[in-house]
C-alpha cells in the first residue's frame, strides 16, 4: 500500500505511476482467444461443447437450459434471497425506466423537417460469470436496462464449472425477463453469442464482465457486433475528512479489493491521524475477512492512501485517476460532485456506501474502469437503443438550401453529389 502526500517533492512523479498503473492480465491472451473464436465460428456446437468439458468439466447434452431445469433449479433460491433480489429489481427498473428518451420531430426555418426517432436493438447477448465469483446482481443490471429499452430477446450464457449453478441467478434472470439461457462460459460463449451456432441464433450486441479470457472476445469480435466495454478490475476511490469513523471507511476500501487481487481502493484524505486510523483498522478487519487472501494482495500490491491540504485539492487528482466509484464522505459531497469530471458513479455523504449502488441503490453497477470513465458511461437504455434520424424536404425548402450543398459538393470534387441536388433545382 502507498502512502503519498501532496507536500512531497517527488509526490508528481510517484501520482503518475499510480495514474498509468495498468493492472489489468499481463499474460498475453489473444492468440488463444483468436483460435476459440475461429474455431466456434466453423464448428458450432461441437467446438463449444469440447470447450465446455475441457475448461467447465462439464459434458453438455444440450447447450440451452431447458424451462423445466430452470424452474427447478431458480425454486432453491432462498426465499430471503429472491425477495432482495424483486426489491433491487424494482428499484433498478424504476431509475432506467427515467432514462427512456423522446423522439425529435421538427421543421426549421426554411421548411425542412428533421428528426430523430429511438429505436431498440432486436437481440442482445448478457455474459454473466460463475467461475471466481457468481453475481445475481449482474443479471438484473445487464438485462433490465435492454428490457426496459424494448429488446425483445434477451440471451443469457453463463458457465457452470462441473454442472453447478447459482440458483440466485436464474432466480434472476427469471425476475428480469430473460428470454434464453446457454450454459456455457468463456472465450466460446462469446463466439457463439457474435458468430450464432447450430443452437444459437446470434445477437446484435454482447454486454457483461469476464475474465481475461472473455474480455480479449469481446474486443476480437467488436464490429461483427457491439459490445458495451471491456471491464478491467474494480476500483474505487474514498475522499473523506476526519469526521468519519475509520471503521466504515475501511470496510468501503474493503469491499473493492475483495472482488480481484487486481483491484485498486485508493483513499485521498486531508488528515495524516485519520489516514492512520484507517490504515490500522483495514489491517483488523482483514484479519478475519473470509475473502482477505484476495483482498490483501488488492491493498498490499494497489491500494493508496493520499494525502492532501485541504479535500479541494482531491479534485484534480480524482479527474486523472477517473475512477470506477467515487465515494464522498464530507459534509456537503455535492458541492465536490459538482466539479467532478471523470467518474463511474458517486456516491455522496457519509451513509451512502458504494456496495449499495452495486446491488439496489438504482443506477447502474456496469461501470467504466481502467480510467475509461474518462470518455465513457455506465451501462443505461441507451446502450440498448440506436438514432435513426430523417429529413424531409420540400421543394421550396430543397431551394432555400439545395445551392450551397451543390458548392460544397463541388468543392469536395464529387460531380454526382452535386448534380443530385443541382438537377431539382433546375426549373
Amino acid at each position: 500500500m502507498q502512502l503519498l502526500q501532496t507536500t512531497d517533492q517527488d509526490f508528481s512523479a510517484k501520482f503518475s505511476t499510480l495514474v498509468s498503473d495498468r493492472r489489468e492480465a499481463t499474460v498475453d491472451v489473444s492468440g488463444t482467444v483468436r483460435d476459440i473464436l475461429a474455431n466456434v465460428k466453423a464448428r458450432g456446437d461441437a467446438a463449444v461443447k469440447e470447450y465446455t468439458s475441457r475448461f467447465d468439466h462439464f459434458d453438455l447434452q444440450s447447450l440451452r437450459l431447458t424451462d423445466s431445469f430452470i424452474a427447478e433449479q431458480a425454486a432453491k433460491c432462498p426465499a430471503e434471497v429472491k425477495s432482495a433480489l424483486e426489491l433491487a429489481a424494482s428499484r433498478i427498473s424504476a431509475f432506467h425506466d427515467k432514462q427512456l428518451p423522446v423522439n425529435v420531430d421538427f421543421t426549421d426555418s426554411v421548411g425542412v423537417r428533421l428528426g430523430l426517432n429511438w429505436v431498440a436493438l432486436s437481440q442482445v447477448g448478457i455474459y454473466v460469470p460463475g467461475g471466481r465469483a457468481s453475481y445475481p446482481s449482474s443479471v438484473l443490471m445487464n438485462a433490465l436496462p435492454a428490457k426496459i429499452a424494448g429488446v425483445e430477446r434477451i440471451v443469457m450464457t453463463v458457465p457452470m464449472p462441473k454442472g453447478e449453478i447459482n440458483p440466485a441467478v436464474l432466480a434472476a434472470a427469471q425476475i428480469a425477463g430473460v428470454t434464453e439461457i446457454y450454459g456455457i462460459g468463456g472465450a466460446q460463449a462469446i463466439a457463439a453469442l457474435a458468430y450464432g451456432t447450430q443452437s444459437i441464433v446470434p445477437v446484435d450486441k454482447i454486454v457483461g464482465p469476464g475474465n481475461a479470457y472473455v474480455a480479449e472476445a469481446k474486443r476480437q469480435v467488436f464490429g461483427t457486433v457491439g459490445i458495451d466495454s471491456i471491464a478491467g478490475p474494480s476500483e474505487i476511490l474514498v475522499v473523506a475528512d476526519s469526521k468519519n469513523n475509520p471503521d466504515w471507511i475501511a470496510w468501503d476500501l474493503l469491499s473493492q479489493a475483495e472482488h480481484d487481487p487486481s483491484a485498486q481502493s485508493i483513499l485521498i484524505t486531508d488528515s495524516e491521524i485519520f489516514a492512520q486510523k484507517v490504515i490500522s483498522a483495514v489491517e483488523q478487519v482483514l484479519a478475519n475477512l473470509p475473502t482477505k487472501e484476495v483482498a490483501r494482495a488488492s491493498w498490499q500490491e494497489h491500494g493508496a492512501v493520499i494525502l492532501v491540504s485541504d479535500l479541494g485539492q482531491s479534485i484534480p487528482l480524482l479527474n486523472q485517476l477517473a475512477p470506477e466509484h467515487v465515494e464522498l464522505c464530507v459534509d456537503e459531497p455535492q458541492l465536490l460532485a459538482n466539479q467532478i469530471r471523470c467518474a463511474g458513479s458517486i456516491f455522496l455523504g457519509r451513509y451512502t456506501p458504494e456496495a449499495i449502488g452495486d446491488y439496489l441503490g438504482g443506477p447502474n453497477h456496469v461501470l467504466p474502469t481502467a480510467r475509461s470513465a474518462r470518455f465513457a458511461s455506465g451501462l443505461s437504455v441507451y446502450d440498448f437503443l440506436k438514432r435513426i434520424t430523417y429529413l424531409e424536404c420540400n421543394q421550396q425548402s430543397l431551394q432555400a438550401i439545395g445551392k450551397a450543398a451543390v458548392t460544397l459538393a463541388e468543392a469536395e470534387g464529387l460531380p454526382a453529389h452535386a448534380g443530385s441536388v443541382a438537377v431539382r433545382l433546375t426549373p
